[in-house]
């Protein structure tokens, strides 16, 4: 494994130090969701002066059940990047904050009850700050962020996009995708 991530790691560098073109589109798939209980896909286009918009979603089910509440729905999120500072590389590159808007809405089995499904409808507003590099075609966004939360919560508190923290209204959430430019 550490092999494997080295040449990753190795390649990635190479081929940044051969890039010249800058891109304007991404797709990507934030590493590792299928863990949490989902996959997520995201689409970024670039936009004029310093920013991009970002629509991601997610299918709820496609992934490890790690509550064993089996649940079942969709996550749609809407992000507006702001690159900021001097080390804006044009296209996808850069430091960043973005505003943030998050529907979460899914079914899934109750911890205390037998054969009863609930169902969790969240929204939510978040301010994140995260840092998007990309090596020729191959792209690492980073990010994390807080904000508010409403709607009717899960159980667990847990909304496969955002987490709640310690009440109803504070929201959660980072993320590490990986992507491909064209």
């Amino acid at each position: 494994m550490k092999r494997f991530c080295f040449m990753l790691v190795a390649l990635a560098i190479a081929s940044n130090s051969m890039a010249g073109e800058v891109y304007n589109n991404a797709v990507k798939v934030t590493f590792l969701s299928w863990v949490t209980g989902s996959t997520k896909i995201s689409y970024e286009r670039v936009l004029p002066n310093k920013q991009t918009a970002e629509f991601c979603t997610s299918l709820i089910g496609a992934g490890y059940d790690k509550f064993q509440n089996d649940p079942l729905g969709f996550t749609m999120r809407y992000a507006h990047k702001f690159f900021v500072g001097d080390n804006y590389g044009g296209g996808l590159t850069g430091t960043y904050v973005r505003p943030e808007v998050i529907y979460s809405h899914y079914n899934y089995n109750a911890q205390d009850v037998l054969q009863m499904r609930m169902q969790a409808r969240m929204c939510a507003v978040l301010a994140t700050a995260g840092y998007q590099i990309n090596f020729n075609r191959f792209l690492i966004d980073a990010w994390a962020g807080a904000g508010y939360a409403f709607g009717l919560p899960a159980e667990t508190g847990y909304h496969h996009g955002f987490a709640l923290w310690r009440s109803d209204n504070v929201a959660l959430s980072f993320s590490v995708r990986l992507g491909y430019c064209f």
